[in-house]
């Protein structure tokens, strides 16, 4: 049986969908951005004056989609570290893999860190006008042990 989370801490779905579902110890996430819950503005994200991007700042983003996703790993019960399996879509590859894998790298890899199994692709577009999402499973230790 499915257990719905949802979040009072990280931004509110754009959509008919929960932050995520617990199924036995599996803690699976819908995809998460950089927004912060209840604003309209997206952290390094500058639109012109017709509602369009003129500019964005991939470290920023990443950053807080990191932090989103942490809020919801733990108000669903898990934590950062047991995360296992992230998958990212980055709208612009080309100019800013780079900068993603290297916080990416900050974040994820390395002695403490999840090391999680990862794949990364390129999207057209997302829903709102964001340069990355992910969308992370992680484990959650049973509450009864």
């Amino acid at each position: 049986m499915a257990e719905t989370i949802e979040s009072q801490k990280a931004p509110e779905p754009v959509g008919a969908y929960p932050h995520a579902k617990r199924v036995g110890n599996l803690l699976f996430l819908s995809g998460l951005g950089p927004r912060k819950r209840g604003a309209k503005e997206i952290p390094g994200v500058e639109l012109d004056g017709d509602g369009n991007v003129a500019s964005h700042d991939i470290t920023a983003q990443c950053r807080s989609v990191f932090e989103n996703i942490r809020l919801v790993l733990e108000e669903g019960g898990s934590r950062w570290e047991n995360i296992v399996d992230v998958t990212v879509f980055l709208t612009n590859m080309k100019d800013d893999f780079a900068t993603y894998n290297r916080l990416y790298a900050e974040y994820f890899a390395g002695p403490g860190k999840p090391n999680p199994t990862r794949t990364t692709v390129e999207v057209n577009c997302l829903p709102t006008p964001i340069a990355i999402e992910l969308k992370v499973i992680a484990t959650r230790p049973d509450p009864g042990c």
